[in-house]
């Protein structure tokens, strides 16, 4: 049997990953819950998330307590004190436990000789606590507990809201469900988690949404395994009613990955007793295999292609597409609250290379759009250069291009196009939708 290791010393190799390597937490942990004991995981995850949600703070604090600066080969350390000030300050394990088992992470990690710093640091932080606070709290990124870059440019396009974005962004975000409504109606699934003690409402404003009280491990979930609901955010759930996919229609899901909104299109379908051929479109076959699984899980079918959306050559020969979502990579600025590492692993060069990307894309797929057929563009920012100035831009390229108003409970829309959802919402997620009809 396997050895378990401090579940502290994985959460700092984690944070270290991605703070050193900028890689991403999600896939990070997915390797590293393998090496705790099964008991410790959801402590894991709590830990990893809670770090990159307040690292601003966390960090202008050790960078208070340390009298030197750590050398680069000991990013990890840096990042153990992260994780044992998060504990302390975040969470209600008793600070006894988590400084002395954060102290003894050292050795699961090899660094006995910083046993005394971690432990000093730790306990000059418990005996001068609120006025460490006070002092750090005066930095402009620990307050909004995001980059100066990012702050900027919330300030200019959401001046009224930016506080708002800002606390929102910094909250666990609430487990949202999409009922499978070809096997089951909504309100007769919220009565069966009701039974299973699980408290639950309906989300306003989507078809088959459900927001719990409290989040739970999917196998608690009746007929999960089952295909008769999946985990989605509202704001996401709203793709496939806004595209309304019917009547023989050919559907092409250009970034398709993991696969949410493929099956959530078909499963809309099947309950409206239509039939739609589903393209689901994704250039990494690992990510495809996500999509296959969710598929599968759910008992659907689509045409599961690996292919490049900016490649005229991969449609070359393919039939035009009555409906065409293309929820284009992004920023994903309006998801910070669901993947807090997205804020210390996006830059601000990186905005002007995915609106060329995503400027691209819409040329691209464009014209593999039937006359008289509608194409859903989406993403998980909320900064206009990706999303309404996206669409103006589009729209003075393409005289063929009109733009068809969405009709939402939730969001604003805005002057230059699209509809644009902000973090909170409604409970949701920062969503951006506009819906572009090509003129026949």
């Amino acid at each position: 049997m396997a050895r378990t290791v401090n579940v502290r010393a994985q959460a700092a190799r984690c944070v270290t990953a991605v703070l050193a390597r900028g890689e991403s937490l999600t896939q990070v942990l997915e390797s590293a819950r393998t090496a705790v004991a099964p008991r410790d995981i959801g402590l894991l995850s709590e830990i990893c998330f809670g770090v990159m949600r307040h690292y601003y703070r966390l960090d202008a604090l050790s960078r208070q307590l340390l009298t030197k600066r750590l050398k680069p080969r000991d990013r990890d350390v840096h990042a153990l004190i992260l994780v044992g000030l998060y504990q302390l300050i975040y969470m209600r394990v008793p600070n006894h436990a988590a400084l002395n088992e954060t102290v003894q992470a050292t050795r699961d990690m090899s660094k006995q000789w910083a046993r005394g710093l971690v432990n000093a640091i730790l306990r000059n932080y418990l005996r001068d606590s609120e006025r460490l606070l006070k002092e750090v709290e005066k930095q402009s990124q620990v307050s909004c507990e995001l980059p100066d870059w990012l702050s900027a440019r919330l300030k200019k396009a959401w001046p009224d809201d930016y506080t708002a974005i800002c606390e929102a962004s910094q909250v666990h975000p609430p487990m949202s469900l999409r009922v499978n409504l070809v096997q089951t109606g909504r309100d007769d699934y919220i009565t069966e988690l009701a039974q299973a003690e699980i408290e639950a409402s309906a989300i306003a404003g989507t078809e088959a949404g459900v927001q719990l009280s409290s989040a739970v491990n999917v196998e608690a979930l009746p007929g999960f395994a089952d295909g008769r609901v999946s985990v989605q955010d509202a704001a996401a759930q709203l793709a496939s009613s806004l595209l309304d996919a019917h009547g023989g229609h050919r559907v092409l899901d250009a970034c398709a990955a993991p696969g949410g909104k493929t099956a959530a299109i078909l499963e809309r379908a099947l309950a409206q007793s239509n039939s739609v051929d589903v393209v689901a479109l994704d250039n990494n076959e690992l990510r495809l295999q996500r999509v296959q699984d969710n598929l599968h899980r759910l008992g659907l079918e689509a045409d599961v292609m690996c292919a490049d959306a900016m490649d005229p050559d991969s449609f070359a020969d393919s039939p035009l597409f009555d409906r065409i979502l293309l929820d284009a990579p992004c920023s994903a600025t309006g998801v910070i609250r669901r993947h807090p590492d997205i804020k210390l692993l996006r830059r601000d060069s990186d905005i002007a290379e995915l609106v060329a990307t995503q400027s691209a894309m819409l040329d691209t797929l464009w014209d593999r759009l039937k006359p008289g057929g509608q194409l859903l563009y989406a993403t998980c920012s909320i900064l206009p250069d990706e999303n309404s100035a996206q669409i103006h831009a589009f729209l003075s390229r393409h005289d063929d291009a009109a733009e068809q108003a969405l009709a939402l409970d939730v969001g604003r829309a805005q002057s230059r196009g699209g509809v644009q959802i902000l973090p909170g919402e409604q409970g949701m997620d920062g969503f951006f939708y506009a819906l572009l009809v090509k003129k026949t």
